[in-house]
Order: C-alpha cells, then structure tokens, then sequence
C-alpha cells in the first residue's frame, strides 16, 4: 500500500498536455475525477452510457474554464471487443494519442445471496467491474505505450468488505480486478505505462448508499476529496507509486 504524500495537492499544470479517458464519468467518483483531471490541465474523454448525464459533466469542464472535453458514449455492460477497438482508433484520430485511463465505472445491484442472485445480475457485474476494464486497457495499450509517460488507474474496493457474505458478483469482480492490476503492473513495469489502484474510503454515493441503506451517508466525504488522488497517480509525481495500491481510507 502506497499513501498521498502529505500536503499534496494538484497543479494547475499537473496534466497539461495529456489526453485521460474516465469511464463511468457522469457517477460520483467518476465526475469528480474527470473535473480534477481538467482542472489540472487535461483534454479529458467522458465514457459513459447516458449522454445527457455527460453532457452535464462536460458542459461544468467548459464553465471551469479547462480544455473542451470529448464525450464517448458506451454501455460498459454490452460492449464487445470491437467496441473498445473502435474507441481506441477515435482516440488516435481526434484526440492525438492517450495518456491516461482512470476505470472509474461500476454496477452494484445490492447486496444478495449468492444463491438468490439472478444469473444476469451476475454476468452483468463482472462484465462492468471487470470485463471491460480489461478489455478497454488492452486496446488502449497501444496508444498509452507510445508515451514516454501513461497510467492506468483502477478503482479498488476494500477487500476484506467485499468478500463478505451477499457482495455477489460486484464482489468477486473487484477481488478479480486487484489481480488484473498485480499482473498488468508485473508485464508493464519496464515500460513507460504505470499502474496504479485506488483505494477510497467509504464515499458519499450511490453505491455506497444502496449497501448501507441504514447509514447516514451525509457523514461520509465527497468523491470531490479523493480526486486530487486521481490526479496524483495519473502525474509524473504518481511514479513513487507505480505497481501500487493508493491507500486513502486514513
């Protein structure tokens, strides 16, 4: 486990000149990372499935004065291979190349017994949470390793939380998506593409409110206070982290 450096905080360059594609950019975690990442200097690419919610996050990046955003609609849960390989040849084409991927998407149905969960709901999950992922960096490698600096950021969940009774697939698939980064790291750590996790604490969203109905999540901070993170992994200051998990639970 890796920590924020103490009193770190973004530059307004941080990022300037590199192009970050952020999955699941109109949710919680996902917004608030794709407005640091503007903030800090990036063209950033919103990837999500409803247009009108990334309109929104893409017209809050025009207000804050940053570079003017690319919206990419896709539906993580029905994409195929050929999806993502047409992602990454737009990316060539309009935005000049990839710097960066922050996985920030994710489908969480509730929590259910494993032997109540609808087949669908299953498949559905692990599809989102760790299907895609791996499908989205393996055709965005190409464009990352032309670089001579990227990053791949994944979104962790806590382990000893999620592999508890009635995660379901959402659970398993965040288990899985650790090892998709251990390994990923192992193969990239002599080039110029970084991998890093996320590990954030208990947020207020809907996720989280959907697996703890009974908690008053008014107690649990903004996405907004872990996106500087964001900004940290996919920065050239992010490679004192490199093939590490970013621990920000305190």
């Amino acid at each position: 486990m890796a920590l924020l450096p103490a009193g770190w905080e973004p530059a307004a360059d941080a990022l300037a000149g590199r192009t970050i594609l952020v999955t699941g950019a109109s949710g919680g975690l996902g917004r608030a990372s794709a407005l640091a990442c503007a903030r800090a200097g990036a063209t950033v690419v919103l990837l999500g499935r409803k247009v009108p919610a990334l309109e929104r996050v893409y017209d809050e990046i025009e207000a804050a004065g940053a570079a003017t955003p690319a919206i990419f609609p896709m539906d993580l849960q029905g994409a195929a291979p050929h999806d993502y390989a047409a992602l990454a040849e737009a990316l060539e084409r309009q935005c000049g190349g990839l710097h960066g991927v922050v996985h920030g998407a994710a489908r969480f149905d509730g929590l259910t017994p494993l032997d109540q969960l609808a087949p669908e709901d299953w498949q559905a999950a692990l599809q989102v949470n760790l299907t895609a992922p791996f499908l989205l960096t393996q055709a965005c490698l190409p464009l990352l390793r032309a670089q001579a600096d990227a990053a791949v950021l994944f979104v962790l969940d806590d382990a000893e939380r999620v592999r508890k009774a009635f995660w379901g697939g959402y659970g398993v698939a965040k288990h899985g998506l650790a090892g998709l980064m251990a390994i990923l790291h192992q193969e990239t750590e002599n080039g110029p593409v970084r991998v890093h996790g996320l590990l954030p604490p208990p947020l207020r969203t809907a996720l989280r409110r959907m697996a703890y109905f009974g908690e008053d999540t008014l107690q649990r901070p903004l996405p907004e206070a872990v996106a500087p993170a964001v900004v940290y992994l996919l920065a050239l200051d992010g490679r004192a982290a490199r093939g590490d998990v970013l621990d920000l639970r305190g």
